[in-house]
């Protein structure tokens, strides 16, 4: 039998017996009102704002899936990675190397890369403040409202780079009801966390709030020889907000947050012997292909190399919304950002000090947008303009005394980079959709955005061997400005109040830039923005209090995609290989899929949901010079796996004056997924069809469970919860520097994991 079809079965079994569970005989009760969208078959109105106004998520033309507070718990979701396999075709893990990174890809379409020239191909935002850099957005889910993921390009009402999507974090409020709760959770690798926040009235026209959070976790990766852990958690995260109501036609929403991230080492494991620069020959020999049965988490770094990344992010928002009459709203979003880390990374996983680097950052950002919003007996129009301005610094340091080898006498080698980058993007935009009749409606809008860039780095090279030091610094200095015109348009049908076809047609991009690994004038290009042209048609609808539903198709057709690649060259002076680390707009791809989210509540108190993305995506075109025919097309897009599914199950029982017992569980499958961009062998300077086995990731199962008890008012609550339940070794990200020292380093998901959880409503 094949091993999809395997896992399938073991998935239908599982969901199986977790269904018959949840029909054992008892009384039922659902908080369906809580459970959020695609969590919940009730009749309950799911309210989201993804076009930037409040509306049903099932008269909403888009794909989009939505989760409130206590359905993240029901999914066993802690942070932002916790969402993967509950919404089709996303990918959102740790990024590579990083504890404060977060690579997310949407329908195939992302970006992986933590250095502060690549930008986000998903847009994050929280409370509607754009988040520049992935560094800072695996957030914590703190005290929320709800979190939206919307999946295809949404350039007309979010901008620039968000070519594969948006997840928007919507935070709670303060309002003039007094509320609150502490939770406290213990678990595995002593994992510590207490959570607790409030808000209520101050005055009549006055609310304020809090919420606190304080994480701890000993690390996955063991280092028995310098007696260290890897891969731990050390946060600390506060939120304040203050809401001013002087009358029913105003509101100003004021927010303060604080993160900070004193994390170790994020280390991967290498796949292969590491060799030297020059001359070749084997500095390490390693395991070629690590057992993916053996869980032994074990790796070494460099004994030098201190075991530490920091993070410090902040920022301050004003949201202010003024009804100028019933039907026009004008609002105001203001917000300033700064963001600080300090990482060491160990990228070639080994005691060698052949790829390790430091990497500190300084960002900050200043964005002010003003829109307003119409909603007419038939209209519905929202227009804005968009400012952001953005400043990042950063210092880089890679460490590879290692790295040369014997026929330079084994010297000693320091690179260091400083570089600043300053971002000015200014757009406007408009959507409106009008109702046709009480059944049919139609949508467009455009964005127009222009934005300029003003790129400078210098490089130097410090070593025992004079051909490999520095005479002068390389210095590099650039500016480039892009425009854009995003535009969009839908139709979209109500047969019945509970069921809807829409089809949408819109254009993303993702901004242009600038080399930031380049180490020479060769390297030291500019790269144009990706853009995508994107096709989709769907179903959404729900059948009385028994059932909700979302089917989706879509086609898109992506240019002038970004991809970084490794190679090697000659020096023009001293005739030595040296690393080429290139950007290229490598060509297309054709992207293609389907989408399916279900949710059942065939009795009281059960609930059976399934999430199934399917996704055909291939290069038509990958123009690479290595390559015998100019082409790379026959690889495998990274990140784009053409199944992900999940199924869950819940049943909650009413034990009357004893309060209620939920049983929960759910199984996720991905099937094979690259890891990165370059996953196939080059030979000297000329590229292969032969897979680096190690750089995929096959298919694989995850199972998770919990047990929650909540008393009969529902304001005490105690649950056990499971995670990765057979214990399954499993990659989630990869980097390829092979054209350093053949530096292959991949990075594993979380083993098996228990944690206790008690919380107090009041």
């Amino acid at each position: 039998m094949r091993p999809f079809a395997r896992g399938l079965r073991s998935a239908v079994l599982a969901s199986t017996a977790l269904s018959m569970l949840a029909f054992a005989p008892a009384a039922f009760a659902q908080d369906a009102a809580d459970e959020g969208a695609n969590a919940s078959g009730g009749g309950e109105e799911i309210v989201v704002t993804a076009r930037r106004t409040e509306e049903r998520l099932e008269t909403v033309p888009v794909s989009v899936s939505a989760f409130s507070e206590r359905a993240l718990d029901r999914i066993q979701a802690s942070d932002t990675t916790g969402l993967q396999g509950a919404v089709p075709n996303l990918n959102v893990v740790q990024g590579r190397g990083s504890s404060n990174a977060t690579n997310i890809y949407i329908r195939g379409i992302g970006q992986p890369d933590a250095l502060q020239t690549f930008d986000p191909a998903v847009g994050v935002y929280v409370d509607d403040v754009y988040y520049s850099r992935i560094r800072g957005t695996q957030l914590d889910l703190l005290d929320l409202e709800r979190v939206e993921v919307l999946r295809g390009p949404q350039g007309t009402l979010y901008g620039k780079n968000t070519i594969g999507g948006a997840l928007k974090v919507v935070t709670r409020k303060p309002g003039q009801t007094f509320r609150g709760g502490v939770s406290a959770a213990y678990g595995s690798y002593d994992q510590f966390e207490i959570k607790a926040s409030a808000s209520g009235p101050v005055s009549d026209t006055l609310a304020a709030g809090f919420a606190v959070m304080r994480a701890k976790r000993d690390g996955y990766v063991e280092d028995a020889v310098l007696d260290r852990d890897y891969n731990d958690k050390d946060t600390v995260a506060a939120r304040g907000a203050l809401a001013f109501t002087p009358s029913a036609d105003f509101r100003l929403d004021v927010s303060l947050d604080y993160t900070r991230d004193d994390a170790s080492l994020t280390v991967g494991q290498p796949l292969n012997s590491l060799t030297y620069l020059i001359g070749g020959g084997t500095a390490l020999a390693l395991p070629t292909n690590p057992d993916p049965k053996d869980y032994d988490f074990t790796g070494l770094t460099t004994p030098s190399l201190p075991n530490s990344t920091k993070l410090r992010h902040w920022g301050a928002s004003a949201a202010a919304a003024w009804n100028v009459t019933d039907d026009l709203e004008l609002k105001s979003i203001t917000a300033y950002r700064r963001l600080v880390t300090k990482d060491y990374v160990d990228i070639d996983a080994t005691e060698l000090e052949m790829g390790d680097v430091f990497v500190g950052v300084w960002q900050k950002q200043f964005s002010q947008e003003l829109q307003l919003n119409y909603t007419g007996e038939r209209l519905q129009a929202v227009g804005g303009l968009y400012y952001l301005k953005e400043d990042i610094a950063s210092h880089q340091e890679a460490y590879a005394d290692d790295l040369i080898g014997p026929l330079l006498g084994n010297p000693t080698f320091l690179r260091t980079i400083d570089d600043t980058l300053t971002t000015k993007s200014y757009a406007a935009y408009a959507n409106a959709s009008f109702a046709v009749t009480d059944a049919l409606r139609i949508s467009a809008g455009l964005r127009y955005t222009d934005e300029k860039k003003d790129y400078w780095r210098t490089t130097s090279t410090f070593s025992t061997s004079p051909l490999l030091t520095s005479v002068t610094p390389y210095v590099f200095a650039r500016k480039q400005s892009w425009d854009d015109w995003s535009p969009m348009a839908s139709i979209d049908y109500r047969f019945t109040d509970n069921l809807m076809f829409y089809a949408r047609a819109a254009k993303g991009f993702k901004s242009g830039g600038f080399n930031g690994r380049a180490n020479s004038a060769a390297e030291s290009t500019a790269y144009a923005p990706e853009k995508v042209w994107s096709y989709e048609a769907g179903f959404k609808g729900s059948v009385a209090d028994i059932a909700r539903f979302s089917i989706a198709v879509f086609h898109n057709d992506y240019k002038d995609f970004q991809a970084r690649v490794s190679g090697i060259d000659s020096d023009p002076n001293t005739g030595l290989p040296v690393p080429v680390l290139s950007v290229l707009n490598a060509g297309k791809l054709q992207i293609r899929g389907a989408e399916l989210e279900l949710a059942l509540t065939p009795a009281t108190g059960l609930l059976l949901d399934t999430q199934i993305g399917y996704l055909d995506a291939e290069y038509k075109e990958f123009d690479d010079a290595r390559f015998p025919d100019g082409s790379r097309a026959f690889q495998r897009p990274a990140f784009a796996p053409k199944w992900t599914m999940r199924f869950g199950a819940q049943y909650e029982a009413d034990l009357g004056g004893s309060g209620f017992l939920t049983v929960g569980g759910q199984t996720r499958y991905r099937s094979t997924t690259a890891l990165a961009v370059d996953n196939t062998y080059i030979v000297g300077t000329v590229g292969t069809t032969t897979e680096i086995e190690g750089l995929f990731q096959r298919g694989y199962w995850l199972h998770d469970a919990r047990i929650v008890w909540e008393d009969e008012a529902r304001k005490f609550s105690l649950g056990l919860y499971g995670q990765n339940l057979s214990d399954k070794r499993y990659k989630t990200d990869g980097q390829d520097f092979s054209s350093i020292g053949s530096i292959r380093t991949v990075y594993y998901g979380a083993p098996r994991t228990f944690t206790v959880r008690a919380g107090v409503k009041f």
